[in-house]
Parts: C-alpha cells; structure tokens; sequence
C-alpha cells in the first residue's frame, strides 16, 4: 500500500506542475488600476497596494459572514511574514472598511483587508459571478515598469485545497475531517 501512496503523491506533484505551466499559458490579463475605499479613510488604488513591491497578492474573501474564508485568512497570519517580503499582500471582501477593520484586529490578522465598494472588481477577476455572489481565491498582480498592472494568475479556494493545510492534515485521520466545519471560535 506504501508503493501505491508513493506513486500517487508523485503523479500529484506531476499534475500540480502541469497545472502551473497551463495557469502561466494564460498569459497577463491587463487590470484597471482600481480605487478602493480604505479602512483608514478616503481611498486606496491597486497600484499603491503592491507598495514597494513589483508583485501584488490578492486574496478574494467572502466577508465576515464566511466562517470558511475565516479559516482560510487565519492561515495566511503564519505565513505573512514571507509573503510580504515577496510582494504586496491584501484581503479582499464585500464588507465595508471599518467591519473589515474591526473583524481583522478580532482575528489578530497582521495583512491589510481591502473593501471591494462599489467597484466591478471582484467580477472582472472572476470572484463574483452573481449579484452579492462572492468566491474566495487568490489573484497574482505584476506592476510592470511603465505603472501597468496585469494579472499573472488565479486559483479558487474550496475545502480541499492546496491553500489551507488543516485539510490535508485532516485527511491523515481514518474518518478524514468527519463532517468537521470551522466555527469563529472553539
């Protein structure tokens, strides 16, 4: 059974590279420097958010009523450290900036939280195909040399995914997850 295990977590590393090259086949897909309503007040564009970095990291959210999105922001603070030392990091949602603000310092989230608004935003990256219809995933931005912004990649977050580890360290368990669902607090 260990051989069978070995081979499948080979040919998984295999398609997880094929899926990488095909994602990179897309090609950049320009973006509008966007203006967001900040947290602090007045206004934020999405050039000002990759800060001194080239590179911007997105994070789609459904908002504070997603106790699943929670999860998946709640890993991203052991990990923000490295992210930000490699790009520009800020959580997207629906919320308004001060919910947003106030949900991220009960979380003890360290990474900026960003409002979509009024803006088409989260529909043009595909994060939103229905009206009040949120998806949670990750956009990559690259802000080229000439201040154009271009989206270099995307991928949906869903129970399972390579983006939150406590399911696949659930899935080391005989019953798996068991009907487990995440709660605010435990």
């Amino acid at each position: 059974m260990s051989e069978e295990i070995t081979r499948l977590e080979q040919e998984m590393a295999v398609l997880r590279e094929k899926l990488v090259t095909a994602r990179k086949a897309i090609g950049p897909e320009s973006v509008d420097n966007y203006e967001f309503p900040a947290a602090e007040g007045g206004a934020v564009t999405l050039s000002e958010l990759f800060g001194d970095k080239q590179d911007l990291l997105v994070i789609h959210n459904m908002g504070k009523a997603c106790r699943y999105c929670t999860l998946w922001a709640d890993g991203l603070n052991g990990v923000v450290s490295h992210l930000a030392n490699r790009a520009g990091l800020a959580l997207f949602s629906p919320d308004d900036p001060q919910t947003q603000r106030a949900f991220a310092e009960s979380r003890g989230w360290r990474f900026r939280v960003v409002s979509y608004g009024d803006t088409d935003f989260a529909a043009k990256m595909g994060f939103n195909n229905q009206p009040d219809r949120y998806m949670p995933g990750a956009s990559a931005f690259l802000k080229r040399a000439d201040g154009s912004i271009v989206r270099t990649g995307r991928a949906y977050f869903g129970p399972g995914d390579d983006f939150c580890a406590v399911w696949h360290l659930f899935d080391l368990f005989a019953d798996g997850a068991a009907g487990w669902e995440p709660q605010y607090a435990y």
